[in-house]
């Protein structure tokens, strides 16, 4: 495959769905210009997160997208031959889930519902049931949501799918208990860039970290979207504004290189691992 350009936006988005497409249009131009074939969103791009995890309003949801809508046909109308990531919530079966598709303009790649509900978003959100890596034109992708990255075992089923590269969309914000002025400072932001490098480095796959910026309802973004290599490398990153982390780089030889002589996925051995029992 050699050489691809990946992307991971630092963005605000809210409850305009009109106005985020306008935007995602923008950003895909700008994508497209730095030669881009892989963009990630952040997560809740289309139509914005929840205003608060320990007591969301239930009466101002973020609106309900269906993957066959016509949301997600104008993002994969936008997308053309580039591979992207969006976030949003899905509506499916009567129940909301908070979603991410990978898509362009031929086909939808794969679609991840989150997993793991921090705090009290198992309110508004079902949970998905399933981490499955999937075939693209840039590589078998598995993707991950926010708070699904804390978890070693949610990354190392993607990995051990075949996936060489994870991307991570988030709305992740700074802590809501022991707020900082200076974002670098806060805990939720120590935690962010701490499981974005493990990750990539336990795995030995590249890894690319969208996120909101700003402020909405109660919480405060932190940022720092950025692309890490398979040794834990950050390649590229953003600060707490807008803003595009890009890096040009051959995943499949990256990748290969950080298994040449240690290899993480075969040197495991299962037997001594001791199984939780079931909850």
């Amino acid at each position: 495959m050699g050489e691809i350009t990946v992307a991971a936006v630092a963005a605000h988005f809210g409850r305009d769905i009109a106005r985020a497409l306008s935007k995602v249009e923008g950003i895909i131009g700008d994508a497209r210009a730095a030669g881009a074939s892989l963009l990630v969103f952040p997560d809740a791009t289309l139509g914005g997160y929840l205003t608060d995890l320990r007591e969301p309003d239930l009466a101002e949801l973020p609106p309900a997208i269906a993957l066959d809508g016509p949301e997600l046909a104008a993002v994969r109308e936008l997308a053309g031959e580039m591979v992207v990531c969006i976030g949003f919530t899905e509506a499916r079966g009567g129940v909301l889930y908070n979603t991410a598709a990978c898509l362009s303009g031929s086909a939808v790649w794969g679609v991840h519902r989150k997993v793991h509900r921090p705090l009290n978003e198992s309110r508004v959100y079902a949970r998905g049931d399933s981490f499955a890596a999937f075939d693209t034109p840039v590589g078998r992708i598995g993707m991950l949501i926010d708070y699904d990255k804390t978890f070693p075992e949610a990354a190392r089923a993607l990995a051990d799918d075949g996936a060489h590269v994870l991307v991570c969309l988030s709305a992740w914000p700074a802590s809501t208990t022991d707020r900082v002025e200076n974002l670098s400072l806060d805990r939720q932001s120590r935690l962010f860039d701490l499981y974005d490098g493990a990750r990539a480095a336990e795995n030995q796959v590249v890894l690319v970290s969208s996120n909101q910026t700003g402020v909405f309802g109660g919480l405060r973004f932190l940022g720092q979207a950025k692309v890490v290599g398979p040794g834990g490398d950050v390649l590229a990153r953003t600060g707490a504004k807008g803003a595009l982390a890009l890096a040009t780089l051959d995943t499949e030889h990256e990748v290969g290189r950080a298994r040449r002589v240690l290899h993480h996925l075969d040197e495991r051995v299962p037997e001594t691992y001791r199984q939780p029992a079931p909850a």
